[in-house]
């Protein structure tokens, strides 16, 4: 499913994609390849880091206007690897906002590998951009 404002040259880059996206919560998905190991053969833990900030990011930036968009940045990011995650495999992190205030945000996020099983989890706490505290968002720049 394609999102409105959802494309980052990163995620590209990583092959992360957007698989779900609400007010409240997201779901990222990436198919792994080759060049997300690491020297040990397994997904890179920077790949799992990754996935968690931007799921949390995205489940407090949802806006349902499509000609509106919220953006924010990253003021902290904990992270728990409990699992490895084999290459080859899908993974799945879903970010759930946890309280929002006018500015700050804060999020819980779980990636799982293709079997289902939690291989990391974290916690993180985002700032909104001008405007972006808003839940109708900001027009989008052209």
């Amino acid at each position: 499913m394609d999102f409105p404002h959802s494309h980052s040259p990163f995620h590209a880059h990583l092959g992360v994609h957007v698989a779900a996206w609400r007010d409240g919560y997201a779901k990222l998905v990436c198919d792994t390849q080759a060049h997300h190991a690491n020297r040990s053969g397994i997904v890179h833990g920077g790949v799992l880091l990754s996935m968690i900030d931007q799921a949390a990011a995205f489940a407090g930036l949802f806006c349902a206007d499509p000609a509106r968009v919220r953006r924010a940045v990253t003021l902290d990011l904990d992270c728990r690897f409990i699992g490895q995650a084999a290459v080859g495999g899908r993974l799945t992190a879903e970010g759930r906002v946890v309280t929002a205030g006018r500015n700050v945000f804060f999020c819980r996020t779980e990636v799982f590998d293709a079997t289902g099983t939690l291989v990391a989890f974290g916690a993180s706490t985002h700032r909104y951009r001008a405007g972006s505290g808003d839940p109708r968002g900001v027009p989008v720049e052209g």
